[in-house]
């Protein structure tokens, strides 16, 4: 049985991944609150940005790193920066040196600009690596974590890194209202793409479990289906106008395409939302 490190362990996808990993895992989980017992489970309570939380886990040999925690859209940069990359830093380094070679990251999609309501992406479907064009910190905060794991793979070849782009998570028992606006929403085409809790679990178990593979991998991992009312063309269209951006969306017969290329998510963990 394999051991995996579990951070964000106390959050809402944390909470209902701990309950889906103990199932063939033996998990340990680091936050500062206290969680229920149960199987297959060891708890400590700490920051995971912190050397001398981090050293309550030197009794255990961590196979996998699962990292949740974070702070999320609408932090300040000096949060976003403090807790998104150098703690994300002190986590990866300790790790690291404790002979761990296997990371899932949460990244976000917020990483290509979308906290902004008039961003539009340089191309559609959004393909994996599409730039940071952020400007309000957050985004920017995930895009230098993912770059922080390069750094780290750079220096140790042998790691296997899975940052995945996260869209908006909703609970299962109550999805949002599909949008139906005619003007750009905040934090724009991340309101037409939404995933349940239970589909953000199936990615992060088949990262954590897909075989070992050097290198570092980015993966939006976004439901196949855009969160609109009506057909998503005519949606952008009153958003953005007539653009050159929307011609790959004119060929597809569905009317809800996805706006993020999700083809990596099916090709590297066989996993379709």
């Amino acid at each position: 049985m394999s051991t995996i490190l579990l951070t964000g362990a106390n959050g809402f996808l944390g909470q209902a991944l701990l309950e889906d990993l103990t199932a063939n895992h033996h998990v340990v989980t680091l936050c500062r609150q206290e969680l229920p017992a149960g199987p297959n489970r060891s708890h400590y309570r700490g920051l995971f940005s912190s050397p001398d939380d981090l050293a309550q886990l030197d009794a255990h040999s961590i196979d996998a790193v699962v990292h949740l925690a974070a702070v999320t859209g609408g932090c300040s940069e000096s949060d976003g920066m403090r807790v998104n990359v150098e703690g994300t830093r002190i986590l990866m380094r300790s790790l690291i040196d404790q002979g761990c070679r296997k990371f899932v990251n949460a990244s976000s999609i917020a990483v290509v600009g979308l906290e902004s309501p008039d961003f539009c992406p340089l191309s559609l479907p959004v393909p994996d690596e599409h730039p940071c064009l952020d400007q309000h910190g957050y985004g920017f905060s995930k895009y230098l974590m993912e770059e922080l794991t390069r750094y780290y793979s750079r220096q140790i070849p042998a790691l296997d890194v899975i940052n995945l782009r996260l869209a908006a998570i909703y609970p299962d028992e109550q999805p949002p209202p599909k949008v139906n606006s005619s003007k750009p929403t905040p934090w724009s085409i991340a309101t037409l793409t939404q995933m349940s809790r239970s589909q953000a679990v199936s990615a992060f178990v088949r990262a954590v479990e897909s075989p070992h593979r050097p290198g570092v991998r980015i993966i939006n991992t976004t439901s196949r289906q855009s969160w609109t009312e009506g057909p998503t063309l005519e949606l952008l269209r009153q958003w953005w106008g007539e653009t050159s951006l929307l011609e790959p969306l004119e060929s597809s017969e569905n009317s809800h395409p996805a706006l993020f290329d999700n083809s990596s998510l099916e090709r590297e963990l066989q996993l379709s939302l």
